[in-house]
């Protein structure tokens, strides 16, 4: 009697163990919400209203949370970012062009008509502050003579830069059956944008006076990206919304020398979600300043009183931890061939990168240790005189 009882405990306490994998496992796929092994004493993961999420340490791409964020949906507006880094990278961006009917499509726009004259620029600053698709579509026409020859160089960008989960048919993001990209594959194309100075610069403007048209007049476009003002150190970058993909956010803040990009997807609370994740990752993330040898470095002078000259750092670098873990990191040296003298005592002559894999986490100058002073040396007699010199002495 005593064993069987014993026998069916064992049963029923098996069986609840399973009946919680089971559980556990339904979980997960359906939510897709990753564990967190964090100190007691660290703020855990906010719970979000997004069905895809991730936010990242911008400096060296670490992943500091994630939520489903290899699933592939629809990014609606937040395509702008390819198309306007495309554009940026185009050159010659004070380039106007005469706008045709091309322009003429749904939703959002910068308030183009068909016959105004618009800059490259003027066309960036219109896809990422009032998302323009009469930008996007102009842009598309401008690069790739059509959207189906844009679509090409958008996915090409896309390879470049690892969205190995991507696949871009509009301009603007407006829906098409295989536009996709993913919240992670959304954080890889920001981080590298916001490498861009005009890029950071636009995606950081509130708002702006510029003219187009025709004849040209002053008009103001206005940001969507409510973060700019609710969030303080927010940079940037770019809302979207279309009935298929639901609220659609990407946003940037820095705070302290820590860079974050956050991403969420088919968001009904982005807002609220982003503030409370880019505060979570100020609470983990950490600059920390770091102790380096570079050890004996020697920069190379012509006509100096010496031909090398001692160079150290000119300040400690600064690396990010993560809940208190700070990455591997190795220090490149970039110094020219050479310098001219004279140099003076802490003078800049190169820089050295600190990098974790092939992120750059900071540059810090290179600057020389000591005086080296200009040797005037006695030039050489032409030949002539010499030989005049040798006839004189023995003639």
């Amino acid at each position: 009697m005593f064993h069987k009882r014993r026998k069916r405990t064992a049963l029923k306490v098996v069986g609840l163990i399973g009946l919680f994998a089971v559980i556990s496992a339904v979980v997960y796929a359906f939510f897709g919400i990753k564990s967190f092994a964090l100190p007691a004493d660290e703020e855990e993961v906010p719970s979000v209203s997004a069905k895809s999420m991730i936010l990242i340490e911008a400096s060296t791409g670490r992943v500091i949370a994630g939520k489903r964020e290899y699933d592939k949906l629809p990014v609606a507006s937040t395509t702008k970012i390819l198309t306007t880094i495309l554009m940026l990278e185009s050159g010659d961006l004070d380039t106007e062009f005469l706008m045709g009917s091309e322009i003429l499509v749904e939703g959002s726009t910068m308030g183009l008509l068909e016959g105004d004259l618009v800059s490259k620029l003027d066309l960036c600053y219109g896809m990422m502050l009032p998302s323009g698709n009469d930008a996007a579509n102009a842009t598309a026409y401008i690069l790739g003579g059509g959207t189906a020859g844009f679509s090409e160089l958008m996915n090409k960008k896309a390879a470049e830069l690892a969205m190995n989960d991507s696949h871009f048919v509009t301009p603007s993001g407006l829906h098409a059956s295989n536009h996709y990209s993913t919240a992670y594959d959304m954080a890889l194309l920001t981080r590298y944008a916001l490498q861009n100075p005009v890029f950071a610069e636009i995606c950081a403007t509130d708002s702006i006076k510029i003219d187009y048209g025709n004849p040209p007049y002053k008009r103001w476009l206005s940001n969507s990206n409510k973060l700019l003002s609710l969030y303080d150190g927010c940079i940037g970058v770019k809302t979207g919304f279309t009935d298929e993909a639901g609220r659609c956010l990407i946003s940037a803040a820095e705070r302290n020398g820590v860079k974050l990009i956050c991403v969420t997807l088919d968001a009904p609370n982005d807002w609220s979600d982003h503030k409370n994740l880019l505060d979570y990752g100020f609470s983990v993330v950490k600059p920390v300043e770091t102790m380096f040898d570079i050890g004996d470095i020697k920069a190379e002078i012509v006509g100096g009183d010496s031909d090398n000259v001692s160079v150290s750092l000119s300040r400690n670098p600064v690396i990010t931890s993560f809940n208190g873990e700070i990455p591997e990191t190795v220090c490149r040296i970039c110094l020219p061939t050479f310098n001219y003298a004279p140099v003076s005592s802490g003078q800049i002559l190169g820089r050295a990168e600190f990098l974790n894999g092939d992120s750059v986490i900071d540059t810090v100058d290179l600057v020389a240790t000591e005086n080296i002073n200009i040797v005037t040396r006695k030039q050489p007699k032409p030949l002539y005189y010499t030989i005049i010199d040798l006839l004189k002495k023995y003639v």
